[in-house]
């Protein structure tokens, strides 16, 4: 095999690693949130059970941190706005848990995340002109999100 079929390994890696870490710091702000305050909030019976979260956030961390190993060294016009996309998500990943456990506040979350959705179909919409697999590799992300939104909004909405 050639180095260049293996090039997209690292950058792959490193993107997988951005993304736990993230995770696991969101982890460490909400802890404290989803002990008190998340049990008592009105859920919608569509809510997965608890062990739920995070088999498909470390399902969704490996497949779009491997996603950017295939934009990274991509040679498209689009790689540079896809890497900011790539950012962007990440970062509203992030806030998201600040807005709606650490500030308690479903309204602020519900605004977020609706710009995290805007953001991974921006980005979703970069990698499939880039690099199919990238593309694919978000199918999962973009389904547990929709799956988000509305919990976050069903919550929103009796809060």
């Amino acid at each position: 095999m050639t180095k260049s079929k293996f090039k997209f390994i690292i950058p792959s890696i490193i993107g997988i690693i951005v993304c736990f870490a993230i995770g696991f710091t969101a982890k460490h702000i909400q802890t404290s949130s989803l002990e008190t305050w998340y049990p008592l909030l009105e859920k919608s019976s569509l809510t997965p059970p608890s062990i739920a979260f995070p088999i498909a956030w470390g399902i969704i961390y490996l497949l779009t941190g491997a996603s950017i190993g295939f934009i990274w060294n991509s040679t498209s016009a689009f790689r540079g706005s896809a890497i900011v996309l790539f950012v962007t998500q990440l970062f509203l990943n992030f806030f998201w848990s600040i807005t709606f456990f650490y500030m308690q506040s479903p309204a602020l979350g519900f605004i977020n995340i609706i710009l995290l959705d805007i953001a991974v179909i921006m980005y979703m919409s970069r990698c499939r002109y880039i690099n199919r697999i990238a593309y694919w590799l978000n199918i999962p992300y973009i389904v547990w999100l929709c799956l988000a939104t509305y919990l976050n909004g069903y919550i929103m909405l009796f809060y």
